[in-house]
């Protein structure tokens, strides 16, 4: 391959796979529906220490949007995407399938009750996301067969219900969660941050201002005076609030007092027309 090429078949993929693998050696896989940033080569950095074999999907997944618009909108840059692996990890193995070869006839998902962990934040507002999500997955452990998989804290709650499947579907693949990547002001890295101006980027700057100003005062302040400070900062704001969620991290359970126990708070807003989320974790 040239360094500007990647597999569009998963045979292809695989006979390449399996011309590097022994008995050894592991796969590390980073799924992505490119745009790529800091956020996602430092997965691809933390999947290139742990394994030999490092393999990349781009694959911008229809399924998983419930706006159409969303969909069209959403960024799509796969020449630079693959120059920019490349240059990183010259010997990564990189796939940009269509839809056909994601979810062709070979595979059958089986589908999964998610126990309520789809129904609130990105559930309610997004009806079906998750099933979508959960389904590309799926797809795309079986396809490649990697050893772990690695997932961004960022999407907080995809990463609680892809865990969640691999464990009652018994994939054998371990998800290996890192940490989210922010700029020098503090704004998560998303690949929708590219559709946002100058301006709008420091706008949405009230979204990590409030986590950090919770995480400070969540032992000195209620949730319910938590949450009437941060609505009213974002009422006074250029943003959206869509939803303000605190949450127990190990099981997704909506937490309205705080008591000592662990809490992350999760976060989505709109930007003018862009949709962003973020999340920390405030004890």
């Amino acid at each position: 391959m040239d360094q500007l090429s990647y597999y569009t078949s998963f045979k292809s993929l695989k006979d390449a796979i399996q011309s590097q693998r022994n008995a050894v050696e592991r796969v590390g896989f980073v799924p992505t529906m490119g745009a790529l940033h800091q956020g996602h080569i430092s997965l691809m950095e933390e999947a290139h220490k742990d394994h030999a074999i490092l393999v990349v999907s781009i694959f911008v997944n229809p399924t998983q949007f419930n706006n159409p618009i969303d969909l069209e909108k959403y960024p799509r840059t796969l020449d630079e995407d693959v120059l920019l692996i490349k240059n990183r990890f010259p010997n990564a193995l990189i796939i940009s399938p269509d839809f056909e070869e994601v979810y062709g006839e070979d595979i059958h998902f089986p589908g999964i009750d998610l126990n309520g962990l789809d129904q609130i934040m990105e559930g309610e507002f997004r009806p079906g996301h998750f099933q979508g999500v959960c389904h590309v997955v799926y797809n795309l452990f079986q396809l490649i067969q990697p050893d772990a998989a690695y997932f961004g804290e960022k999407d907080f709650q995809q990463v609680a219900i892809i865990k969640y499947m691999v464990e009652q579907l018994h994939l054998p693949v371990h998800v290996k969660v890192c940490p989210t990547k922010r700029n020098e002001q503090g704004l998560a890295l998303s690949s929708r941050n590219l559709r946002l101006s100058d301006q709008q980027k420091e706008d949405a700057l009230v979204i990590y201002r409030s986590l950090h100003w919770m995480q400070s005062e969540i032992h000195h302040l209620s949730i319910q005076a938590l949450k009437e400070k941060v609505v009213q900062d974002f009422a006074s704001s250029s943003l959206t609030l869509e939803y303000l969620v605190f949450v127990d991290p190990h099981n997704l359970a909506v937490i309205e007092t705080y008591s000592g126990q662990s809490v992350t708070c999760c976060i989505a807003a709109y930007c003018g027309e862009v949709r962003l989320i973020d999340n920390l974790s405030l004890c």
